[in-house]
């Protein structure tokens, strides 16, 4: 039987940012494949007329309910409607069978309300990577209501064992923590017949330096250039140092050997990634960033850092794996995939069908509710 499921998100697409937390929309679309999804989410907006705009819409058997409040100069304020606004939102639905809630905390305490007042039961999935070891995860009050949160959930998710370790290690406690694929679109992003001159890379990120090293990635082409290496170096998306990175890689390298295309999506970031030779990413940290599977289910190999989650998806049959801020081994490893792009593509993209699906996720999905 179909339950009702009702998703709180504290990151999903909307009208800023079409991509922002895209991954909880591809859970939610691979859970209404066996159950009945609603999802909720609430954002802050300084250009709202009124005090409350609500938005609703359905797409791929999701029916969403966006809110948007007028942002209060006061913190606490801003709290009080962010909490009244998924109260708004919640007596527009039927009651749910189960609360699934996507990233901590505030969703959290909406869920554990609905518990102590409902009895609805809920879930966490949490993709956020403030817990692990130099990310900012601190506050007494936060750190005790996440406690409290995290402890009367029925399961918390992650998105990797990494990310379930750290948490625990903040005294995140709870009997059942489970690893929660990420979804991939399988039929977008799939292998393509490519005709590159020279080998091909690829770069997808949100163009945040701190956290990307974008900055470092650009070091350490510098150094195959003064090698004589041959390649070509496509990097995906925008965000904060988009343009301070162009410029710098401006003044390091080769402008032949660089493409910056901006933001991409759809069928465009899927034929761009498809056509490349591999995959580089040069985070400082990350959980499980879902480019990677993407690029595995274009047929892509991978040069990562060994941050986060990423060696339980890499290893020496998809990919190379080197120390984080490292110019000189991430260097040393781009060459060495150039050598030797071997790998097996349909090896590659197997990884992706049997578990990262949308027909996969949603029937472990369907089994955790």
């Amino acid at each position: 039987m179909r339950k009702h499921i009702v998703f709180l998100a504290r990151w999903y697409p909307h009208r800023y940012d079409p991509m922002f937390g895209l991954f909880v929309q591809r859970h939610a679309e691979a859970a209404a494949l066996y159950n009945d999804v609603s999802v909720i989410y609430v954002h802050a907006d300084e250009n709202v007329k009124e005090k409350y705009e609500i938005e609703r819409s359905t797409a791929n058997n999701v029916s969403t309910i966006k809110v948007y409040y007028r942002k209060p100069r006061l913190k606490t304020f801003s709290l009080i409607r962010f909490f009244n606004a998924n109260k708004l939102a919640l007596k527009q639905l039927k009651k749910p069978d189960l609360i699934h809630v996507h990233v901590l905390t505030r969703c959290g305490v909406v869920a554990l309300w609905q518990k102590i007042i409902n009895g609805t039961p809920y879930i966490i999935t949490e993709h956020w990577s403030r817990y692990l070891p130099g990310n900012d995860f601190g506050g007494f009050l936060r750190k005790m209501m996440t406690k409290f949160v995290v402890k009367n959930a029925s399961t918390v998710t992650t998105v990797t064992g990494n990310l379930a370790k750290a948490m625990q290690n903040h005294g995140l406690k709870n009997n059942n923590y489970v690893v929660l694929p990420n979804v991939v679109d399988v039929n977008l992003f799939k292998p393509i017949e490519k005709r590159n001159s020279k080998v091909k890379i690829i770069h997808v990120s949100c163009f945040e330096d701190k956290s990307k090293n974008i900055s470092g990635l650009i070091d350490a082409l510098a150094l195959l250039e003064s090698r004589n290496v041959e390649y070509q170096c496509v990097f995906i998306g925008e965000g904060i140092d988009f343009e301070a990175m162009k410029g710098y890689a401006a003044t390091k390298l080769n402008p032949l050997n660089i493409k910056f295309t901006g933001l991409l999506q759809g069928q465009a970031l899927a034929n761009e990634m498809a056509s490349g030779d591999f995959l580089v990413l040069s985070s400082n940290y990350e959980n499980m960033p879902v480019v990677i599977l993407e690029a595995l289910a274009c047929g892509l190999p991978v040069v990562s850092t060994n941050v986060g989650g990423i060696s339980e998806m890499i290893d020496e049959n998809c990919g190379i794996l080197v120390p984080a801020k490292d110019t000189e081994k991430l260097a040393d490893a781009m060459q060495t995939m150039i050598s030797n792009l071997n790998y097996d593509i349909n090896s590659l993209r197997n990884k992706i069908l049997d578990k990262y699906s949308y027909e996969a996720v949603g029937k472990f999905l369907n089994e955790i509710y």
